[in-house]
């Protein structure tokens, strides 16, 4: 059974605060919050929208919460990869008319069903030879529907490894290619470097591998999604500009490609990480001051940082004021009885840091409420607009 998608409800506050400091004066939230500044998702679809060369689709994944929808369509975003029938039926009670690319390479007969036979779909992302076949059965040879190939090259360069999951070979990716077109498909390539990717020439390497495919095929794609993967700047994490990724990109499938070929990327962490910045409240502090308990953990808004190498950027907040002054070193846990809910890093905070404050954590609006779970009754709240968020992320400049 396919459960409907749950946003997070808005806090019972008032509609909106100038930033964190005037929401502190207001309240003293019990809860963890999510605040959300649509003034940062609108630069960030606005900068993907004018430098990108080609489509951007936005990887629901990362966001599905409807204020986060919302503001991309109102920023003219119209295309979305989507994963599930429930993203499906979620992004087109947004927007009945956004274009939708079922991008997920396995997908149950029966949500690919009514994908296309209720929902309109006809975008659809394979693997293997498998895959094609349940496309073609479901779609019956409608050459509308576009058959969009994945591979993959060797891992490098990238936090997260999406080839052990997804992706072809060469020689599969143009047999596949090559039946697309037997079958009177619309023929496209897809890729994805893995997130976080901080080499830009990685996506030179596979556009590369994307022309050698469509030789041997003897196919030329309609367009080539070239995925995300573009990265977000955590501390210590070490990328250039998204402007360098584009030029790049763009460059190469001019080499690569006749001049109409159509190039699509689909972000997710890229687009919405500075949106929403998560506030939790410091409930407990134990060895000598050397050990946090916060409201919240890894079994909500930080699940991720249990598994990834970057740390997600923080401050310190009291009595609606930043706490400064000499800093140490923490370790950080959540609140559940789990011993497994702490973060993979010490943080350092003010060493005057008592039970009472907040921390803000930065950059969370990629995989922070998408991946929450309520594991031990603990909630991992709710979302309330600020004007001005926190900046955490100091992007490089072309």
């Amino acid at each position: 059974m396919n459960l409907p998608f749950q946003p997070h409800a808005v806090a019972n506050l008032p509609s909106k605060f100038a930033d964190t400091a005037a929401l502190l004066a207001h309240t003293t939230p019990g809860e963890p919050l999510y605040l959300f500044c649509a003034a940062r998702l609108v630069a960030r679809a606005q900068l993907f929208r004018a430098l990108f060369p080609g489509t951007t689709s936005y990887a629901v994944k990362a966001n599905p919460e409807s204020e986060v929808l919302r503001t991309l369509v109102g920023q003219g975003i119209r295309h979305f990869d989507v994963a599930s029938i429930t993203e499906i039926r979620h992004v087109l009670e947004v927007c009945p008319d956004a274009s939708l690319h079922y991008n997920n390479p396995v997908k149950d007969q029966s949500a690919l069903r009514e994908a296309y036979e209720m929902r309109g779909l006809r975008s659809f992302a394979l693997d293997d030879h498998a895959e094609f076949d349940k496309i073609h059965r479901v779609t019956q040879g409608d050459s509308e529907v576009t058959f969009t190939v994945r591979f993959k090259l060797t891992h490098r360069d990238a936090a997260y490894d999406f080839g052990s999951k997804f992706g072809a070979d060469i020689d599969t990716a143009a047999a596949l290619l090559s039946r697309v077109r037997s079958a009177g498909g619309r023929p496209a390539l897809t890729f994805h470097p893995g997130s976080q990717c901080s080499d830009p020439e990685v996506y030179v390497e596979y556009l590369q591998a994307a022309a050698r495919i469509a030789k041997l095929a003897g196919v030329e794609p309609e367009f080539i999604n070239v995925g995300g993967g573009f990265p977000v700047q955590y501390p210590d994490e070490k990328a250039p500009p998204l402007a360098t990724y584009f030029e790049l990109i763009r460059q190469t499938a001019k080499r690569y490609f006749s001049g109409d070929i159509g190039l699509m990327c689909e972000p997710g962490r890229a687009m919405v990480a500075d949106c929403v910045s998560l506030l939790a409240r410091v409930i407990h502090i134990r060895d000598c001051g050397s050990r946090v308990f916060l409201n919240d953990g890894v079994y909500g808004s930080f699940q991720e940082q249990s598994f990834t190498r970057f740390l997600v950027p923080s401050c310190v907040w009291r009595d609606s004021q930043r706490l400064g002054g000499r800093e140490k070193p923490f370790q950080v846990f959540g609140p559940t009885c789990d011993p497994i809910d702490r973060m993979q890093r010490d943080i350092k905070w003010p060493a005057a840091l008592r039970e009472g404050d907040y921390i803000e954590f930065g950059l969370l609006g990629a995989y922070g409420s998408a991946t929450a779970t309520c594991f031990n009754g603990f909630h991992a709240g709710d979302y309330v607009r600020i004007n001005k968020g926190t900046d955490f992320m100091q992007e490089k400049k072309a």
